[in-house]
């Protein structure tokens, strides 16, 4: 992980926290967890998310989900958190 890439991850994680999902670092990327649904294969609904560029965004970055579904530019970190929140919200089909 590049050190830009984590530093996006770290502002994501602290917004996240203080909309009261569950945020920490795994050798893959974020682990993002939202404490408050249960889950239907995990005990709550969770992904991993991780910065890498977009090819159909000439190669920006993104927080990209660990189904490689994108989630937002990675300096849009608000509309990232608006849509980890309805990703992980436990409603079925809000998937990205």
């Amino acid at each position: 992980m590049t050190p830009d890439a984590r530093a996006r991850l770290e502002a994501l994680g602290t917004v996240l926290r203080a909309h009261g999902l569950s945020a920490w670092f795994t050798p893959d990327g974020l682990h993002v967890e939202n404490p408050y649904v249960d889950g239907c294969c995990t005990v709550h609904p969770c992904t991993v998310v991780t910065v890498e560029p977009r090819a159909e965004d000439a190669g920006r970055p993104w927080f990209w989900t660990s189904w490689r579904h994108p989630v937002a530019e990675a300096d849009r970190v608000a509309d990232a958190v608006l849509a980890l929140k309805g990703l992980l919200d436990g409603t079925p089909g809000t998937a990205l």
